[in-house]
């Protein structure tokens, strides 16, 4: 990440307009029923002091996308004031962060996934020290990424596997030992978009 002020930058590759994504950007052959019903959800992008993404990875008795890097997030519930909202309250129970040391900055465009979540990616900015505190029945691991390995169109690979008994595409950006793919993935590479759509 560049030494620049990245809350200006994240909030001007926030105001570049693009469309919403889905898990099935790489796959135009799937029709999608125009009548599905789609869960209301929200990821927390959520970017470090230090210019770190946070992300977590699943547990494995998850029913939704087990043992897969994630942002902290989930579905929309009733008390839930915005989409906002609802991200900060899942990265308090899932990590411990406290809603009040996040600046919200903005939201990605909705991204639809393949187990039929809306999800809305919240962009925000941690502004002080935060140690995690993983939720044990849904987080596995915390761990960090810097903001800088993201942005670089260039490490993004599409790769394939059989799902449902047709070859499915999908962009992955590993990053030591963690393979990143899927959803997280994809939000993170319309970032990049933005980010290098508002350099240009």
């Amino acid at each position: 990440m560049t030494r620049l002020d990245p809350e200006e930058r994240l909030r001007a590759a926030l105001s570049v307009e693009s469309a919403v994504s889905s898990d099935f950007d790489l796959n135009p052959d799937v029709a999608l029923a125009p009548d599905r019903l789609l869960t209301p959800a929200a990821v927390l992008v959520c970017v470090t002091l230090e210019g770190d993404v946070i992300l977590t990875k699943r547990s494995t008795k998850l029913k939704n996308h087990p043992g897969q890097v994630a942002f902290p997030g989930g579905k929309m519930d009733a008390e839930d004031s915005s989409l906002e909202a609802a991200a900060l309250r899942e990265a308090s129970e899932e990590i411990g962060l406290p809603p009040s040391d996040v600046q919200i900055l903005g939201c990605l465009p909705e991204h639809e996934t393949v187990t039929r979540f809306a999800v809305t990616p919240v962009v925000g900015l941690l502004n002080k020290e935060f140690v995690a505190t993983p939720e044990e029945g849904e987080v596995s691991e915390v761990f960090r990424v810097p903001l800088s390995h993201f942005l670089s169109l260039e490490r993004y690979q599409i790769q394939s596997r059989r799902w449902q008994g047709a070859r499915r595409y999908y962009y992955t950006i590993p990053y030591g030992p963690y393979y990143i793919w899927g959803a997280t993935a994809r939000i993170l590479h319309g970032l990049a978009q933005r980010w290098c759509d508002d350099k240009d």
